[in-house]
């Protein structure tokens, strides 16, 4: 992104009036600058299948949608190569705007005007990246889904279908029904992030609770017997640690 080129913005609020208002002034700040629309999303799910595909360089990003809110959304647009630079839209919020200030993340307050939409636009090329840490700290419930970026296109992965998280080097391996995902985060702090959904069966895994089908004893190379989860629509079954072998007890489910 140069200066000669036209800065190309995406809108993304689940309100058709807010879009429709985002794109006059956006038409009113192509007359002082550069600017083309590269396309508008009403949802999350929207906007993270848009990019990068739309190559957009700024995200005007509305914080309150249904499904999957705009803090949300950010950390998945982080996990793309090149993330575009992020504003953040909303209606007073007091936590949300103090956070900002603190973080130095530029935002617009509703209803917006048409001096600040410029003024954000004009340092639009200039925003660091948004740091993960810090949207985590301002979205402290658990994400609705883990995503991975995938030959430059975001995959969203929802909770729901995940059985198992598993720790294998700098990686976790997220598995599904249908398949398995790499994610560059710590095992830990999922945990953390979604504690009640998962289990710990072992140092380095964690299943989901609702894909425990149950669980039968098996015998190692040595001859000892131990317990295995048996999952719901995975053929794979996961040794438990002796550590975490209470948890058959606790849940209960055996085969």
């Amino acid at each position: 992104m140069t200066a000669e080129q036209p800065l190309r913005v995406l809108v993304v609020d689940d309100e058709a009036p807010a879009r429709n208002r985002l794109r006059d002034l956006l038409g009113d700040c192509a007359l002082k600058m550069p600017l083309e629309i590269a396309g508008e999303a009403a949802n999350g799910r929207e906007a993270l299948a848009l990019l990068p595909a739309c190559d957009a360089d700024v995200v005007l990003l509305d914080i309150r949608m249904p499904e999957m809110d705009g803090i949300e959304v950010a950390q998945h647009i982080q996990k793309l190569d090149e993330p575009p630079a992020v504003i953040f839209t909303t209606a007073y919020d007091a936590y949300a705007l103090k956070a900002f200030e603190v973080h130095a993340i530029d935002y617009l307050l509703k209803p917006i005007r048409l001096a600040r939409l410029f003024e954000a636009l004009s340092r639009a090329r200039s925003l660091a990246p948004l740091r993960p840490d810090v949207l985590r700290e301002m979205k402290p419930d658990a994400r609705s889904h883990l995503s991975v970026n995938e030959r430059g296109r975001i995959h969203l992965i929802p909770l729901a279908d995940i059985a198992f998280l598993k720790a294998e080097l700098k990686y976790v391996t997220v598995r599904t029904a249908e398949r398995e995902f790499l994610l560059e985060e710590s095992l830990s702090k999922l945990e953390q992030e979604f504690f009640g959904r998962f289990v710990r069966i072992h140092r380095n895994c964690l299943v989901a609770k609702d894909a425990i089908r149950g669980f039968e004893r098996a015998t190692d190379a040595d001859g000892e017997g131990h317990w295995v989860v048996v999952l719901n629509n995975v053929a794979e079954k996961l040794a438990v640690s002796r550590r975490q072998q209470h948890i058959v007890r606790e849940l209960g489910r055996i085969l």
